[in-house]
């Protein structure tokens, strides 16, 4: 059965005692009164992570993500951080290709397929984002839009190798803007999802690989959201610096 997952996406938010704060309300919460069949990641800042990993350690199905890595292994290039960094300090994921990366910093398709490559030769799992604007929705290319981000990031990879990925799909176009994807909508691009890393690799390949919906979820349209068949949770943002609103995502299932 395909493992259900909620992930939290800090984004650039939290001092350090402000993730504290939070992180002690998620252990008490998750430790008491979350679904225990749901694997929980969480992504805060670079400077947390190591202390996150720490206070999280005696929680076993709650792992920690970097947002970002670098697409080189090492070298001169100051403010970068490795996926070999990361590793080291005990996260198990890293997120990549994430909508604002690509808006905000320019990342192309060949940058983030660097990425997943320095992510699975650190043994760290890609939490990939793929997702179309609204343009693209608009012009009814969507569809394309995200099978070419899923082809050009993953379709190198062998089979061991594309089932450590977990994938996130991101309608930009509802993400902050006022407009709304509908549980329907998610659906059908999970399934278009699905069904384009089945054609690559195999249907046996594509239902292990967990699909998280990533389009402004939160407590109240989580349930509807995560019953569709193609929705294995979410990549949780805004929602996820409050602890009760997060762990009531988590018990959505």
């Amino acid at each position: 059965m395909i493992r259900k997952i909620v992930a939290g996406n800090w984004k650039m938010n939290k001092t350090f005692s402000e993730a504290n704060q939070l992180i002690d309300e998620l252990i008490t919460l998750l430790d008491n009164n979350s679904n225990k069949k749901v694997d929980v990641i969480l992504a805060p800042a670079f400077v947390f992570l190591n202390h996150t990993v720490e206070l999280t350690k005696g929680l076993s199905k709650v792992k920690v993500a970097a947002q970002n890595c670098s697409d080189k292994a090492s070298g001169a290039f100051t403010g970068e951080v490795s996926a070999a960094m990361i590793s080291s300090v005990g996260c198990q994921y890293v997120i990549i290709g994430h909508s604002e990366r690509r808006q905000y910093f320019n990342e192309t398709d060949q940058i983030i397929t660097d990425k997943v490559n320095q992510a699975l030769s650190n043994k760290l799992s890609p939490i990939f984002c793929c997702g179309e604007v609204l343009d693209h929705r608009e012009k009814q290319i969507h569809e394309q839009v995200v099978k070419e981000q899923i082809q050009n990031a993953h379709f190198h990879l062998n089979e061991d190798e594309i089932k450590q990925v977990i994938v996130a799909y991101e309608p930009v176009w509802a993400i902050g803007t006022g407009l709304t994807a509908s549980p329907a909508q998610a659906q059908q691009m999970h399934q278009v999802i699905r069904q384009t890393i089945a054609q690559k690799y195999s249907q046996r390949i594509s239902d292990v690989i967990p699909i998280l919906y990533g389009g402004s979820c939160n407590a109240a349209n989580a349930s509807e959201i995560f019953s569709q068949k193609d929705v294995d949770g979410g990549l949780i943002g805004g929602a996820s610096l409050k602890a009760n609103d997060f762990v009531s995502i988590i018990n959505s299932f």
